[in-house]
């Protein structure tokens, strides 16, 4: 077994994640459908980087052996190496560009990110490890990022959407001790059983961790729920205090952490009715409740965006009037090209011109309607008085104006019908914003996938979250 940099990584994250994945890789689940995606996203960002290195040679990895012989072997015609590989004692590392420079040799570690993060830092540094302890001199190390300020129009301009950030010193400051914690994890990945280690902040940083387990002796409202916990959730584990009800009646908490400690406590329903009274009559009706889907890619695919943007491509827009009739409207785009244009077509052509227009968490509708308002400035209008009546469902549970234990310290939507209503997203196969995005993008984009299924799926799953918010206001007045 070899320790590569994605597993010297996930050694410095949780000794327990590294051996499980080295010596038990059974437990550690397939990467899922939106991990595939992300996959997808950074080898596009990795194979468009090269492009900035039209003398470079790309080393081929038919197998192992191959690619060392060949890493070795190419290092003499003083050309840069894309994807060269090297082994050093039980270390092994490929390097997304290697670039000569006289007799010494720069690393550019690709990333589809749009910024240098810590863990970057630390990736490089083992590369750096792993290349000089073969014979190379490093002489500087970057990270070639995405400029989240380009602006696509037209041909991607290669040298404008990458950035790239010289880490030297800091890869530096890191490199006395990775021999160390090179020697820890080697002894780690030998051992015969599974080692302990502390759950916390590093089960979802740098990566989400897939060993749940490891929760398993918590309470169901542990203290990792306390609403914007933070460094308090951590203070009272720490402190042997695992359950929201047993965080003592000294430990300072903010208003909202009070109500959840006195809920799960009390095994009662937290409702400020003169709040939840005040924000139902600012309804005004017919009311009209409003999800919206997108997408992102790392790489702009249309003119107008940004890496990363958001591309709307679906919603549901469910209308009611005073007299509680209830007609719905939707529109999921077909094609495999922009989107938008259709998109915002359809919504003017489906919304009413007076009543509320009602969200959860008014600023991602907002912020995109303002998004097309720029690319489309004939809907500027529509625009502008359709944002000028968004009325924010979340703002009541944001609050706390209503809150029950079931949520477990969110107040998401999916958090809040449960809890509220007594519904959910179980039965649905699109139960989420993540996997709806990569399921349209990969039927529409990338042909994988039933068209027709996954369309369904989508429809009905967009069909609920603003259901959601029909049933939601029902509740909210019956209980006032």
């Amino acid at each position: 077994m070899l320790l590569t940099k994605s597993k010297y990584i996930m050694g410095m994250q949780c000794p327990r994640y590294f051996w499980t994945a080295m010596n038990d890789k059974n437990k550690i689940p397939e990467p899922d459908e939106r991990a595939q995606f992300i996959f997808r996203q950074g080898t596009e960002v990795g194979e468009l980087a090269t492009k900035l290195y039209p003398k470079g040679v790309e080393v081929p990895f038919d197998d192992f052996k191959t690619n060392l012989e060949k890493s070795k072997e190419l290092l003499s015609e003083g050309k840069p190496l894309f994807e060269a590989g090297f082994k050093f004692g039980d270390c092994y590392s490929r390097a997304d560009i290697l670039v000569p420079v006289g007799d010494e040799w720069d690393i550019v570690e690709v990333k589809s990110g749009t910024r240098v993060k810590d863990v970057n830092l630390h990736d490089v540094a083992f590369q750096k490890y792993c290349y000089e302890g073969c014979g190379l001199k490093i002489r500087n190390c970057y990270v070639m990022h995405l400029n989240n300020a380009y602006v696509r129009e037209g041909e991607i301009i290669l040298e404008e959407l990458f950035s790239k950030r010289d880490i030297t010193s800091e890869v530096e400051e890191l490199y006395g001790g990775i021999k160390a914690k090179v020697t820890w994890l080697l002894e780690i990945m030998k051992l015969g059983d599974i080692p302990e280690a502390d759950i916390g902040p590093r089960c979802k940083s740098p990566y989400a961790c897939p060993l749940t387990e490891c929760w398993d002796f918590l309470p169901a409202n542990h203290v990792f729920n306390l609403y914007r916990g933070g460094k308090k959730s951590l203070e009272l584990f720490e402190d042997g205090v695992h359950g929201i009800k047993d965080i003592p009646e000294d430990f300072k908490l903010n208003n909202n952490q009070g109500i959840q400690r006195d809920c799960d406590l009390n095994e009662k329903i937290h409702v400020n009715r003169k709040n939840l009274k005040e924000f139902l009559s600012g309804l005004n009706y017919p009311l009209h409740c409003l999800d919206f889907e997108s997408f992102q890619t790392a790489v702009p695919m249309f003119d107008g965006c940004k890496p990363y943007e958001q591309i709307c491509f679906q919603y549901s827009l469910h209308i009611v009037d005073e007299d509680g009739t209830v007609e719905h409207k939707e529109f999921l785009y077909e094609g495999s090209g922009d989107p938008r244009e259709e998109f915002i077509n359809s919504l003017e052509k489906d919304m009413g011109n007076e009543g509320s227009v009602l969200v959860y968490n008014q600023a991602f509708e907002k912020t995109k309607l303002e998004g097309l308002k720029k690319i489309y400035p004939s809907f500027g209008d529509f625009v502008d008085g359709v944002n000028s009546r968004v009325v924010d469902l979340w703002v009541p549970f944001r609050k706390f104006d209503y809150y029950n234990s079931v949520q477990k310290g969110s107040a998401s939507l999916k958090a809040i019908l449960p809890a509220l209503v007594g519904r959910d997203y179980s039965n649905l196969d699109i139960s989420g914003g993540e996997l709806a995005s990569v399921s349209f993008f990969n039927v529409n984009y990338l042909g994988i996938g039933d068209k027709d299924k996954v369309r369904n799926d989508l429809l009905e799953y967009c069909k609920l979250d603003t259901l959601a918010e029909v049933l939601i206001v029902d509740k909210l007045k019956e209980i006032v």
